[in-house]
């Protein structure tokens, strides 16, 4: 017995062309996107520069060894330091790193108590600062890396060399994302799939427009003058997303910063369980889009181009069942093709596009929610913003 078919009103037989088109539009441009993705080859020789892996550490202590583990075997390296910043952790994050630097000259732990940051700060961008001042003087490239990354062994000396090959002050390369529980495989996919699909990528950097930054903070490669230049993670003391923001510092002052593709170099499982999903991307998800206009505008864009159509193949008929198959096969399309050239997991994930868009403006009222009422939280620690 088939799904009995549902006549929509004429307003929206005569929307349904044009969202699928859209659709169509934006997957014709994650086609050309991914193709222009920066992917950097490693060098095939020792990267004679000083380098310091940062790594901000709370509660992970079922990362911090695999993490550590992986910037100690980098390859391709003259000089590195490990610096790892204990922020008051409550399990056995430092017990565990301690460890590893009894064993390892290069790797310096560095601890302070479990109390709120500074005022007008947010806790991981006050760490970050602390251990760009911790590192030696003489470094010349910070790489700033989450405590739950794992970095291939040829990650730092592929990112060192990109930057000077580049002549860039700032790499920041996207880690393969791996996702296991199941609104993890909805939601996290969303992560790569839209910048992919939405910013021009070969012109954001051939241009070194501010409003086209895409970074991620899970890793970020910085020459040390350029980072001190633009004042480091204090000029993005209190910014939710201070990724983001630290690369628009570097553009607006006029120097330079790419966004890469990291799936070669590092793999991040950001979140294990539903509730730390939750609580990581309500934590910031309300500031993505500019003010609570913007949040309507995106999700009210995502919904009508990605769901609406899925909605009209389902229960539409005729030429409205067309067109919505047209705007739902491009939307699937569209992740398949960031998911193949990420390496990320395609199907049957993809399928289930629209259910990720529903799931995801979900969040982003959840988050709204939160931030208006002063419940937004993350370990532990109240955020107020």
């Amino acid at each position: 017995m088939g799904l009995a078919a549902v006549e929509p009103t004429p307003v929206v037989k005569r929307v349904i062309p044009w969202l699928a088109l859209g659709a169509v539009a934006l997957s014709v441009h994650t086609a050309w996107n991914v193709r222009q993705l920066r992917r950097p080859n490693p060098p095939d020789h020792d990267v004679a520069e000083k380098i310091a892996v940062l790594i901000p550490a709370r509660d992970e202590q079922d990362h911090i060894a695999a993490t550590i583990q992986s910037a100690q075997n980098q390859d391709h390296v003259g000089a590195l330091q490990i610096h790892v910043l204990d922020d008051g952790s409550h399990d056995a994050t430092c017990e565990i790193a301690q460890s590893l630097a009894e064993l390892d000259p290069r790797i310096h732990i560095h601890q302070q108590p479990d109390q709120d940051p500074p005022a007008g700060w947010l806790g991981k961008n006050y760490a970050c600062a602390q251990l760009a001042s911790l590192a030696d003087q003489d470094s010349t490239v910070f790489v700033f890396l989450d405590a739950d990354v794992v970095l291939e062994p040829h990650a730092v000396s592929t990112l060192a060399h990109e930057l000077r090959s580049g002549d860039f002050q700032l790499v920041a390369p996207y880690p393969r994302q791996t996702a296991d529980g199941l609104l993890e495989r909805l939601i996290q996919p969303l992560l790569v799939w839209s910048w992919a699909t939405t910013v021009p990528l070969a012109i954001a950097e051939r241009r070194q427009w501010a409003s086209m930054s895409v970074a991620n903070g899970q890793l970020m490669a910085f020459d040390v003058d350029g980072y001190r230049s633009i004042g480091g993670h204090a000029t993005v003391r209190g910014e939710v997303i201070e990724d983001v923001a630290l690369m628009r510092q570097v553009r607006q002052a006029g120097l330079r910063a790419a966004t890469i593709d990291g799936s070669h170099l590092a793999t991040c499982r950001m979140y294990s369980s539903t509730r730390d999903l939750v609580d990581g991307y309500t934590k910031s998800a309300w500031n993505a889009f500019g003010g609570v206009a913007g949040s309507i505008a995106v999700n009210s864009t995502l919904v009508g181009l990605y769901v609406v159509p899925a909605l009209a193949a389902l229960f539409g008929s005729g030429r409205n069942r067309r067109w919505g198959l047209v705007g739902y096969t491009a939307g699937v399309a569209g992740r398949i093709l960031v998911a193949r050239r990420t390496g990320e997991r395609a199907l049957p994930d993809a399928l289930a596009h629209p259910g990720s868009v529903l799931a995801f403006v979900m969040i982003n009222g959840a988050s709204w929610w939160r931030h208006l009422s002063g419940t937004t939280q993350w370990k532990g620690r109240a955020i107020h913003v």
